[in-house]
């Protein structure tokens, strides 16, 4: 449901108020976000508007209906309903912005039906009711844990993995959660405005620190869609299996880069360039109307090509981290030192690889094989009293990880690249400009 996209008209409604709430979203609510979806329902589904008796997120909904407390996550209500916190002690919803954005009806017995009781994830929410115990073979009163995002406790179950001379400094490492779309975390002790990206949210992944979260609305799913939609693609669908077809694509261009006389893959694409956005940008536009551009093709549909422009959608994802790293260090964090990376994509080596050279920075992949369960199994330990607090869970579950270093032979040929990049992006408003103009 995150992907649904058609809010589009009450997020430009909410965004045309320039409310003081939105600072903390990067001056955008998006689309996927919950006002504009709540919205939509009201504008759309007025007759059952008011039998509607809850909304939850859907991490809140789980522990709803693993225990029967109606609290939410601090962690749902900040980074996706517009609650405000900017401390422990300073929180709230604002009634002011429900009301200006025409939800105020919203705030009725106090906030009833989108919560009034707010929690820490990983604090005690409630014990699994006798039901619920007995579908999941577990004792009744089992305590739960109050929950996070999905991505979120990705972002947790990774910050703290160690690696030999890698800066342990949570603010210096960038987390990505790598699925259908992907999620890039990161947090700092101050609260850092950086235009076109969420938050910053206070504690709601880190303890005591701010997290920052942009991301690509399409990524997994984009490069399915390339494998998908070309003639090549299609047959190798019939006989394998999507790891079977991204592991042959690889073959493909090692034995191609080889008989070029390359000295890497990456030099395959030099004429064939992607912006990425085929389901609008995330960060750090916040344009959900951008599109998906390509340059470069030819009437050839063998595996080859289909190879090649795998390769450049690769690359085209990574400029997009670098593009949202650059907007978060020309808005304050300090350089970043690392990447993490988790979720079903890296285990394709060839996007992992890709990501380090193309913002030439290390990466580290954890050993652990599901970071969001790891995140996940932290707020546990601590909602059960097995740590005593979040810090301690992250440093002492967060385990270890390989390396895996930026290749400096293609540093020059990815910096020609990114240019290349940010230049579609340009183009891309230009043909827009000229198509509307009279």
């Amino acid at each position: 449901m995150w992907m649904d996209h058609r809010a589009y008209n009450e997020a430009n409604a909410i965004n045309k108020t320039n409310h003081t709430v939105l600072k903390y979203v990067g001056g955008k609510v998006s689309l996927e976000m919950q006002m504009p979806k709540l919205l939509w329902l009201k504008n759309n589904l007025s007759e059952k508007w008011s039998q509607y008796g809850h909304f939850f997120d859907l991490p809140d909904f789980l522990t709803w209906k693993a225990t029967g407390s109606m609290s939410r996550s601090l962690c749902s209500l900040v980074c996706k309903w517009n609650y405000e916190c900017s401390a422990r002690n300073k929180q709230g919803w604002n009634l002011d912005f429900l009301h200006e954005i025409g939800l105020n009806d919203l705030a009725d017995d106090n906030y009833f039906k989108i919560g009034n009781k707010v929690l820490m994830p990983g604090e005690y929410c409630g014990g699994l009711t006798n039901d619920v115990a007995c579908i999941v073979g577990l004792k009744t009163g089992t305590p739960v844990a109050t929950s996070i995002i999905d991505a979120h406790a990705g972002g947790l179950g990774m910050i703290g993995a160690r690696a030999q001379g890698i800066d342990s400094d949570k603010s210096s490492r960038l987390c990505l959660i790598c699925g259908s779309s992907t999620c890039h975390m990161a947090v700092n002790k101050d609260a850092v405005l950086v235009e076109g990206v969420w938050g910053p949210y206070y504690s709601a992944m880190v303890p005591n620190m701010w997290l920052n979260e942009a991301g690509q609305s399409a990524s997994g799913i984009l490069l399915d869609h390339i494998i998908e939609s070309h003639p090549a693609g299609s047959a190798l669908l019939k006989t394998k299996s999507s790891g079977e077809i991204r592991r042959h694509l690889r073959d493909i261009l090692l034995e191609m880069a080889k008989k070029e006389g390359l000295s890497s893959i990456d030099f395959l694409t030099k004429e064939v360039h992607v912006w990425p956005d085929f389901h609008g940008n995330r960060s750090p536009l916040a344009d959900p109307t951008m599109r998906g551009m390509m340059t470069g093709l030819t009437i050839n549909s063998n595996e080859e090509n289909l190879a090649v422009l795998y390769l450049a959608t690769l690359q085209a994802l990574s400029y997009g981290t670098r593009h949202i790293i650059d907007a978060l260090i020309q808005a304050g964090y300090k350089p970043f030192k690392s990447l993490l990376v988790c979720g079903g994509i890296i285990k394709d080596p060839l996007f992992v690889s890709t990501q380090a050279d193309a913002a030439s920075l290390p990466i580290l992949q954890p050993h652990e094989k599901d970071s969001v369960l790891v995140g996940s199994a932290i707020l546990g330990a601590c909602a059960s009293q097995y740590f005593p607090n979040i810090q301690d869970a992250i440093h002492n579950m967060g385990g270890t990880a390989d390396v895996i270093q930026p290749d400096s032979n293609t540093k020059l040929y990815h910096d020609k690249k990114y240019r290349i990049f940010l230049k579609m992006y340009q183009d891309q408003l230009e043909y827009r400009s000229i198509m509307n103009s009279q």
